[in-house]
């Protein structure tokens, strides 16, 4: 006798899927993000991963671009905020300014000059995104609002504020500052992935070595001085210039 074919279960004989949450979109997200590439991160193929419909989705997050955002928060969890947790961080009430994350605490992060913590705190956002080449570029555009953005927020204003700078400049400061940190990450991240980024350098190298004196005298002048020290002294010196300048550039009058 030949088998039966089993009959196909029920939709009621099925397990329940999981009760779709926010939580639960973004922590797919980022598994997807870290599996596939932020570009294959798309509202259609997540729904795919959760096993629904896009529309689904809709529900909890407006669009692509805000889910990439979503995924940006998400990981901005992993912020060093520990160089803010030091003196001039808490507020006349006592309380520290900045939320503080696993394994921060300790007092050798809090030491320094304000400026040095300031730069090590954009230093360790900068090498979040290191870490996640395809959110690199992203992040130029992508507008998270949640509590880990708002606790980064919070770290570089309490380290501008320690140091004296004027409420004025430091409003307009924070801004510049994480933006410098976010276009270093994502051209990194662009170049490391391009072919032929490295023939590049070595190219552009040569040409700024090789300029005439008579023709480029300044750039003959300072030569292999141009293109002189290891990514992260020229990334600690980029944060420490633009602190500088936060610190001592007024704002146009309104």
């Amino acid at each position: 006798m030949t088998p039966r074919t089993p009959a196909p279960l029920s939709r009621r004989e099925r397990p329940a899927k999981p009760a779709l949450t926010y939580e639960g979109i973004v922590a797919t997200a980022v598994r997807l993000m870290e599996s596939e590439g932020l570009q294959r991160v798309t509202m259609r193929r997540l729904a795919q991963e959760l096993d629904t419909g896009p529309a689904s989705l809709y529900v909890y997050v407006a669009n692509t671009a805000e889910l990439h955002a979503a995924i940006l928060e998400e990981l901005l969890g992993a912020v060093d905020l520990s160089p803010a947790a030091g003196k001039g961080a808490a507020g006349e009430g006592g309380s520290e300014s900045g939320s503080k994350r696993e394994g921060e605490g300790e007092g050798d992060k809090r030491e320094g000059d304000w400026r040095e913590r300031l730069a090590r705190l954009l230093g360790s956002y900068t090498h979040v995104l290191f870490a996640h080449p395809s959110l690199a570029h992203s992040a130029l555009i992508a507008r998270p609002s949640g509590p880990n953005y708002l606790a980064l927020v919070e770290a570089v204003l309490a380290l501008l504020h320690e140091g004296g700078v004027p409420d004025a400049q430091a409003a307009w400061g924070v801004d510049v500052l994480l933006q410098v940190a976010t276009a270093n990450a994502a051209e990194h991240s662009t170049r490391d992935r391009t072919a032929g980024a490295e023939a590049e350098h070595h190219a552009l190298v040569a040409a700024l070595r090789d300029a005439s004196p008579g023709t480029h005298p300044r750039i003959a002048a300072l030569g292999g001085d141009l293109t002189s020290g290891a990514p992260e002294q020229r990334l600690a010196w980029t944060f420490r210039m633009v602190i500088n300048g936060t610190a001592t550039t007024p704002r146009p009058a309104r």
